[in-house]
């Protein structure tokens, strides 16, 4: 079959207004890696708010990966121009549908809505079509005639190291290999997915999958053999949710890759490292962590469900310099309850720390969709039943790229907060050089 997989661009999140890109789309990549393997032809077609129109008319099925409510409605637009065949099998998938299946099966007018990891799925949905019986493909929802039906969950897979590698070559060299975006260097970096999920619970996060899954390191290590092979890169971007979870595991992918001489970062909480194993990733080449901090207030952290301490991001930092190893910070400036008070744990925790973090990236708290402060709104004194009971139809109200709609409080809490936004926003600047 000749498959055509769309997929938003995103920018990314801390220079949104510089338009830079963020990283590939790795869902559809790795989509469209089990399709090539298993004999169809496959097109990823990138959609931006300048190119929403699109001639797919020669492609038996249409693939859109709706990968956040901030880029749903540009996803929307495609649907409704492009030129599809009336016979084509059109499907939506990615992490907005995983939450919201239903309502994205019926605005894109599609056959059937993914549910959850769909490599295998897709392989399934392609084997059946246009003849076969949908309802024996896990996973899915689909239409039948005037219904909508529901198919057995699909099981994650055991092994991801099964799965080819991602199909970046069908997207251009620009898009994947990047010279600026490594830790502030000037080397030609990739980013890569090495783990799938995160078994944390914050609040704020869309993370949909709560049981991790990591790549061995033999899995780690052909892949980066591959991308210096194929495109020179000098390093590489861990882009997982949350890669310092499983420390055996990581270590083990320290350990096969210590030998190329990459260097590389990570994402991380500050409560799953240590000493031994910062060692292990700055023996293998990493420069890196960039740690959840989200706030130095012990009260919002706790109703974030963070549930760190200040001594832990102190400790956490001070034993990543001890490594060798750079921390950059996010923080999330604006969750419910945040004041004067807050804002004031934040910068005096940031003073503290000074030097030993590199670089700071500050964003205003937005209750995504898919997030337990957006599904349970009214708990967290988030305003307006319109998230859910209300909402009207427009997604891009929630993106979280410098979003400066008031979410909760009253005229004086939200005076207070725009005060003090004010004030943090100053004092990272000016400690930090604007840095993202």
């Amino acid at each position: 079959m000749r498959l055509a997989l769309l997929y938003p661009e995103v920018y990314d999140m801390a220079r949104y207004r510089e338009e830079r890109r963020e990283f590939p789309p790795f869902g559809v990549l790795y989509l469209a890696a089990v399709c090539e393997a298993a004999g169809h032809e496959v097109a990823v077609e990138k959609i931006t708010p300048h190119r929403t129109r699109l001639d797919l008319s020669g492609f038996d099925a249409i693939g859109f990966s709706l990968a956040s409510s901030a880029t749903y409605g540009m996803m929307l637009q495609a649907r409704r121009k492009s030129v599809i065949s009336p016979d084509a099998l059109v499907m939506v998938g990615g992490v907005h549908c995983n939450f919201y299946p239903d309502s994205s099966l019926r605005d894109f007018d599609a056959h059937l809505a993914a549910d959850g990891e769909s490599e295998e799925t897709i392989l399934a949905i392609l084997a059946e079509h246009p003849r076969g019986d949908l309802s024996r493909v896990p996973g899915i929802l689909y239409r039948d005639d005037d219904q909508i039906r529901r198919t057995a969950k699909r099981s994650l897979m055991r092994n991801i190291d099964d799965l080819p590698l991602p199909a970046r070559h069908l997207l251009p060299r620009q898009d994947i290999v990047i010279p600026d975006r490594l830790a502030g260097t000037d080397l030609a970096m990739a980013h890569v997915m090495f783990s799938r999920g995160c078994p944390f619970p914050c609040t704020f996060c869309a993370a949909g999958q709560t049981r991790i899954q990591y790549r061995g390191g033999a899995s780690a290590l052909a892949e980066l053999e591959h991308l210096i092979t194929a495109y020179g890169i000098q390093g590489f971007a861990i882009v997982d949710d949350n890669f310092i979870v499983a420390r055996q595991k990581v270590a083990d992918i320290c350990d096969h890759i210590a030998h190329l001489g990459l260097r590389w970062s990570a994402l991380s909480r500050v409560d799953t490292v240590n000493a031994d194993l910062l060692t292990t990733m700055a023996r293998s080449g990493c420069i890196e962590i960039k740690y959840g901090m989200e706030s130095g207030s012990e009260r919002l952290l706790k109703a974030m469900r963070k549930n760190t301490k200040r001594e832990q991001i102190r400790r956490a930092i001070h034993m990543t310099n001890d490594a060798g190893i750079a921390a950059k910070v996010f923080v999330i400036h604006g969750y419910p309850g945040e004041n004067t008070e807050t804002t004031d744990e934040t910068i005096s925790l940031l003073t503290d720390l000074g030097a030993s973090v590199a670089r700071v990236s500050l964003f205003r708290f937005v209750p995504l969709p898919g997030t337990e402060v957006y599904e349970h709104a009214d708990l967290h004194g988030i305003r307006g039943t319109h998230l859910q009971s209300d909402w009207d139809g427009d997604w891009s109200k929630f993106h979280i790229h410098h979003n400066t709609r008031r979410w909760w409080g009253n005229d004086q809490e939200w005076a207070e907060l725009e005060t003090s936004h004010t004030r943090l926003r100053n004092f990272v600047e000016a400690g930090w050089n604007s840095q993202g």
